[in-house]
C-alpha cells in the first residue's frame, strides 16, 4: 500500500479533551478522578453525568474492537463500564486471546498474568463478544467493519520487530527476540523456531525488558522453569542448551539503558550466574545520576553497586560457583554479523565502538571509528517491536510505526479510533496501555454523546458473520477458547505446570470440532 504520511486533525468540530486517569482494573466500586480535569463535582458524580447523558438516547451502540491485548480488552472494558447499552464485539486473528500477556509476558513472570482474569470478566459480559480466528485485512476488511458498526477501535499492538539493517542478519543463528519469546510462549507461528543452542556465547542486541528477558530464560536453571506455562519444547531445548555466557549490548551507556530494575535485580540474583560488569564503563555515573528522576536513580544505584562493590562473601561464594555469567556491554552498535568459515551462520558480530553526543536520555551513539569483534553462536536481535498496516484504507505513518491520529481518532477517517502501541508506539508496560486505552474509550464516548458518530442502528455482528460464513471463516467465541484453556490446564496438571499450552491452530479448531 501506498505510505500515508501525518497530516493533522481537519476538524474544529471535534472536542479536546485532557486523558482519563487510570480506572480500577480490579474493582467497579472504586470511582475514578475527573475526567475533563475541571473543579467541581466529585468524579463519581461527572461519571454518573457521563453516563446520565445516554439514559435518553435509545440506540445501542455497536463497537468494534480488533485486538484482544491489553489494548483491546482495556478499551471495552472502558466503554461496557461508561455506557449502559453498548454492545464491544472484540477480533482477533488468534484463535486463542489476551495478546502479549499470553504472548509476550516471560513464563517466570506468572504475576503479571493475573490481569487475564480482568480480562475473563469482561468477555463474560453479556454486552461483549470475542470473535477470534478472524484475520481483519483478510477475512474482512476494516471498511466492512465501519460499515457493520457505529465505530471501530484498532488495538492489535505491535505484530512484527525492528531489523538489524547490517549483513549477515539473514544468517542463521540470527533471530528476533520477538521470535524467540513466541517459540518459549507459545504463539502459533514461532511454534517451528528450533532455536540453535549449541553454541557457548550468544548475544543480545538492545537493553531494554525483553532484552533481559530471552537472556534470562537462556540463564535460568531448567529445573526453576520447568514449573511453569514454558512450552514442553522450549524447555526441552533448554535443558539441553550448552549457552554458558550472554551479553546484552546496547549502543550507549548505562544512563540509557531502557531496562527497569526489577528485570535488573532478577539478573544480579539469578541463580547459577554471576554479572561481568566492567567498572571502567561506570566511571563518574555517581555524579551523573544526582539530578535524575528517582526511578532512574534507583536503577543506576543497583548498577553501580553491582559494578563497584566488593561482594559479601556468601555472594562472592556464590558467584565463584557459577557455572553460567552474563555481562552488559555499553558503547557498541551492531555494523555485521560475522559467518562461519563455511558460510552457513553465525559466529560473531562486529560492533562499532560508540561515543554519545547530548546528555540524558535524549544522548545519541555516534562511532568513534573503532571495531570490535564478539565471537558468538547466536545473535537475538531485541532492539523493538513495529506495527504494520492493517488494511489499505487505513492510514499508517511506516516511520513511526503507527496510525496517525489525534487522541485515538484516526486522522482522516470519522468513526475509527485506534489504542495501545498501534496508536502510541511499542513503549510502556500493560499499565501504560490502560491509561492509554481508557483515554481512546473516553473520546469515542464523547463523540458519541456529540453526535458525531452515524445515527441509526448498525447490523454488528450478524454482517460480519455473515460475510465470515460465506469466506469459510470459523469464528472462535470466547466459550470455545475456555474449552481449549481447560485441554491446556488438564495437559499441564500431570507434569505440575498451571498449562501445556496449545500450539497448533489445526488441533485446537479439531478439539472444537472444527
Amino acid at each position: 500500500m501506498a505510505p500515508r504520511c501525518w497530516r493533522w486533525w481537519p476538524w474544529s468540530a471535534w472536542p479536546r479533551t485532557r486523558l482519563p486517569p487510570s480506572e480500577s482494573t480490579q474493582s467497579r466500586s472504586r470511582a475514578p478522578v475527573g475526567l475533563n480535569g475541571s473543579a467541581g463535582r466529585p468524579a463519581s458524580a461527572k461519571y454518573r453525568s457521563f453516563r446520565q447523558q445516554f439514559s435518553t438516547q435509545e440506540q445501542t451502540p455497536q463497537i468494534c474492537v480488533v485486538g484482544s491485548g491489553p489494548a483491546g480488552f482495556y478499551t471495552a472494558q472502558h466503554l461496557l463500564k461508561h455506557h449502559p447499552r453498548a454492545h464491544v464485539d472484540i477480533y482477533e486473528k488468534q484463535l486463542v486471546p489476551f495478546g502479549l500477556v499470553r504472548f509476550g509476558v516471560a513464563p517466570d513472570h506468572p504475576e503479571v498474568k493475573n490481569v487475564i482474569n480482568t480480562f475473563t470478566q469482561t468477555a463474560h459480559s453479556d454486552r461483549c463478544a470475542f470473535h477470534g480466528n478472524v484475520v481483519v485485512g483478510r477475512d474482512v476488511t476494516v471498511q466492512e467493519l465501519r460499515d457493520a458498526y457505529h465505530a471501530v477501535v484498532l488495538s492489535y499492538g505491535a505484530e512484527d520487530h525492528r531489523g538489524l539493517e547490517i549483513p549477515g542478519e539473514e544468517l542463521p543463528g540470527v533471530l528476533s527476540a520477538r521470535a524467540f519469546v513466541g517459540w518459549y510462549n507459545g504463539l502459533p507461528e514461532n511454534r517451528k523456531l528450533a532455536p540453535d543452542l549449541s553454541c557457548d556465547t550468544a548475544v543480545v542486541l538492545g537493553q531494554g525488558n525483553v532484552a533481559l528477558d530471552v537472556a534470562r530464560i537462556l540463564l535460568t536453571p531448567p529445573e526453576y522453569l520447568e514449573k511453569t506455562d514454558i512450552t514442553a519444547a522450549a524447555l526441552g531445548a533448554l535443558r539441553q542448551s550448552q549457552v554458558k555466557t550472554v551479553w546484552i549490548v546496547g549502543r550507549r551507556g548505562p544512563l540509557q539503558v531502557a531496562f527497569t530494575i526489577k528485570e535488573l535485580r532478577e539478573m544480579i540474583q539469578l541463580p547459577g550466574t554471576r554479572p561481568i560488569l566492567d567498572p571502567a564503563d561506570f566511571l563518574g555515573l555517581q555524579d551523573r545520576i544526582k539530578e535524575v528522576p528517582r526511578p532512574r536513580k534507583r536503577l543506576m544505584e543497583l548498577l553501580l553497586r553491582a559494578a563497584m562493590e566488593k561482594p559479601g562473601v556468601a555472594e562472592a561464594a556464590r558467584r565463584a560457583s557459577a557455572s553460567r555469567a552474563w555481562g552488559l556491554r555499553f558503547f557498541r552498535s551492531p555494523q555485521q554479523v560475522l559467518p562461519s568459515p563455511d558460510g552457513r551462520r553465525a559466529a560473531g558480530i562486529r560492533l562499532a565502538v560508540t561515543r554519545l553526543e547530548g546528555v540524558g536520555e535524549a544522548a545519541r551513539a555516534v562511532p568513534t571509528g573503532d571495531v570490535e569483534d564478539l565471537p558468538c553462536g547466536l545473535v537475538l536481535s531485541s532492539i523493538g517491536y513495529k506495527s504494520c498496516p492493517i488494511d489499505p484504507s487505513v492510514p499508517f505513518d511506516p516511520k513511526l510505526g503507527v496510525i496517525p491520529n489525534v487522541e485515538g481518532r484516526v486522522v482522516d477517517v470519522p468513526g475509527l479510533y485506534c489504542s495501545g502501541w498501534v496508536k502510541r508506539g511499542p513503549t510502556g508496560v500493560i499499565t501504560t496501555t490502560m491509561t492509554d486505552s481508557f483515554a481512546t474509550g473516553h473520546i469515542l464516548l464523547q463523540d458519541l454523546i456529540a453526535g458525531l458518530l452515524p445515527s441509526g442502528p448498525r447490523p454488528g455482528y450478524a454482517a460480519i458473520k455473515a460475510l465470515l460464513g460465506s469466506r469459510g471463516v470459523w469464528p472462535v467465541s470466547f466459550s470455545d477458547w475456555e474449552k481449549l484453556d481447560a485441554e491446556e490446564v488438564s495437559r499441564g496438571q500431570g507434569a505440575g505446570k498451571p498449562r501445556e499450552k496449545l500450539l497448533d491452530p489445526q488441533e485446537m479448531l479439531w478439539l472444537l470440532g472444527h
